[in-house]
C-alpha cells in the first residue's frame, strides 16, 4: 500500500503563512490554527465520485443531477446523476492539447436554464500557440453552435491560463498567462498575463478602465499577472479574489516560489514581471497571501451557503483553491478583505489537486490532475471527489 492510499482518509494540518495586509507593504506572519483543524476532521468525509478521466480541468452543473467537466485533451464529460458516462458530450475539434495547454475553463452562463450557453476555454494552433473562449448552446446531446467570444490570446507551452467566471454583474471575466512572456504581462495592448471582463457576447463593456485609451485593449480589466487560475467573488462582499502561479526558475530568472492570493480590482496593475516575491513597487499592488515555498495554485472558489443535503456550515464564505505541488486543497478564512486564518487540507492524501467546485446540494467537490505529465498516479487517476458532512 502506498502513502497515497494509507492517507485516503481526510488529512488535516495548520499552515504557517504570510499576509499581505490590504493597500500596505508591510508583511505579517500568521499562527497554527490545529484546533481549527480538528473540527474540520470531524464534520466532513471524502468520497470517490469518478475515476478514470484525464486531467478534469473545470466543473459545471447544468442541472443538480447533470455535471459537466473538462478534461484537458478536449472532451467534455457528463457525469448523470453522480455516474459518468462513457460518450463524451463533446471533443473540441481545434485543441492544441501540449504542455500545460489543452481544454481548460468552463463557464455557465447565468441565465443558462433559458439559452443553455456553455463557454469553452482552450488552446489552439494559428501562428503558434493561442487562446479562444468560445459560446455554444448545450442541446443536451453534444455542444453546438460555436460563437468565437474572443481569440487570439498568447499562448506557450506553459503560462497559457485560463480560468471563466460569471460575475455577479453578469460580465464574463476570463485570466490569461503571459505566455512565459513575462514583459507582456506589463503591456496594456497585449492580452497576455491579465483579466479580461467581456459581454456575454463578446463585445467590450462600456464601463472597463481602458476603454478608448488606445493602444490599451478595451478588454483588460486588471494587467500585471503571470498565470492566475483561480477566480471567483465574495459571496457577500463586492470583490474579487484569484490564485496566481508565482515565478519559476530557471524559466523567469526569478527563485521558485511566490504564489499569490489577490484581490483583483478594475484598472490595477498586480506587478509581474517587475514585482514578485516581497518586493514593492509604487502603483503595483501587493498580494493579500503569498507563498514563499512554491504551492502551485489551481484554482479558486468561495463557499457559498446552501440548503442542500450536503451543506457543510462552518465553511460558509471560506476561499477554497487545488494546489498542484502542494498537492492539498487550501482553505482561507476571511474577515472582510483580510486573511484571517488557513488550513491546509487533505495533504499527500490524493496527489495535485486542480478544480474545486460547490454542487447544488452544497458538497464540495475537487479533481486530481496526477496524468498531467508532474504527478505520479495512482490506478484510479485522475478522479473527481467529494467533501460530505459526517452524519454520526
Amino acid at each position: 500500500m502506498n502513502k497515497r492510499e494509507i492517507l485516503s482518509c481526510v488529512a488535516l494540518c495548520a499552515l504557517m503563512f504570510v499576509v499581505v495586509a490590504c493597500g500596505n507593504d508591510a508583511m505579517t506572519a500568521g499562527a497554527n490554527e490545529p484546533a481549527q483543524g480538528a473540527a474540520s476532521a470531524a464534520t466532513f468525509r471524502v468520497e470517490t465520485v469518478a475515476e478514470g478521466l484525464q486531467v478534469p480541468w473545470s466543473i459545471a452543473w447544468s442541472s443538480p443531477e447533470r455535471m459537466l467537466v473538462t478534461e484537458r485533451p478536449g472532451r467534455v464529460r457528463v457525469l448523470l446523476r453522480g455516474a459518468l458516462q462513457a460518450k463524451p458530450l463533446f471533443v473540441v475539434p481545434d485543441i492544441e492539447p501540449s504542455g500545460e495547454n489543452g481544454l481548460m475553463g468552463m463557464a455557465l452562463h447565468p441565465r443558462y436554464d433559458e439559452n443553455k450557453f456553455v463557454y469553452l476555454a482552450y488552446a489552439y494552433r494559428a501562428d503558434g500557440r493561442r487562446v479562444k473562449v468560445v459560446r455554444y448552446r448545450d442541446t443536451g446531446e453534444t455542444l453546438a453552435d460555436a460563437r468565437t467570444i474572443i481569440e487570439n490570446i498568447p499562448a506557450q507551452k506553459y503560462h497559457a491560463g485560463t480560468r471563466l467566471r460569471f460575475g455577479k454583474d453578469e460580465k464574463l471575466y476570463v485570466t490569461t498567462g503571459d505566455s512565459t512572456e513575462g514583459k507582456l504581462a506589463q503591456r496594456l495592448d497585449s492580452l497576455a498575463g491579465k483579466t479580461l471582463r467581456l459581454n456575454d457576447d463578446g463585445s467590450i463593456p462600456s464601463d472597463n478602465p481602458f476603454v478608448n485609451r488606445a493602444p490599451a485593449r478595451g478588454e483588460i480589466w486588471s494587467y500585471g499577472h503571470r498565470n492566475s487560475q483561480g477566480l471567483d467573488f465574495h459571496p457577500t462582499e463586492n470583490f474579487m479574489v484569484q490564485t496566481e502561479h508565482g515565478p519559476s526558475f530557471p524559466l523567469d530568472g526569478w527563485k521558485s516560489g511566490g504564489d499569490e492570493i489577490n484581490i483583483v480590482e478594475a484598472g490595477k496593475n498586480y506587478g509581474w514581471n517587475v514585482v514578485s516575491f516581497d518586493k514593492t513597487r509604487a502603483g503595483m499592488e501587493s498580494p493579500l497571501v503569498m507563498y514563499k515555498d512554491p504551492i502551485a495554485p489551481a484554482s479558486g472558489m468561495f463557499y457559498r451557503d446552501s440548503t442542500g443535503a450536503n451543506r457543510l456550515p462552518q465553511f460558509i464564505n471560506n476561499y477554497f483553491f487545488g494546489t498542484l505541488k502542494g498537492e492539498a486543497l487550501m482553505r482561507l478564512v476571511f474577515d472582510g478583505r483580510r486573511v484571517i486564518s488557513q488550513e491546509h487540507l487533505l495533504e499527500d492524501a490524493y496527489g495535485r489537486i486542480r478544480e474545486v467546485a460547490q454542487a447544488p446540494d452544497g458538497a464540495i467537490y475537487f479533481t486530481t490532475s496526477n496524468r498531467d505529465g508532474r504527478g505520479s498516479p495512482a490506478k484510479e487517476d485522475d478522479r473527481i471527489m467529494q467533501l460530505v458532512p459526517n452524519k454520526n
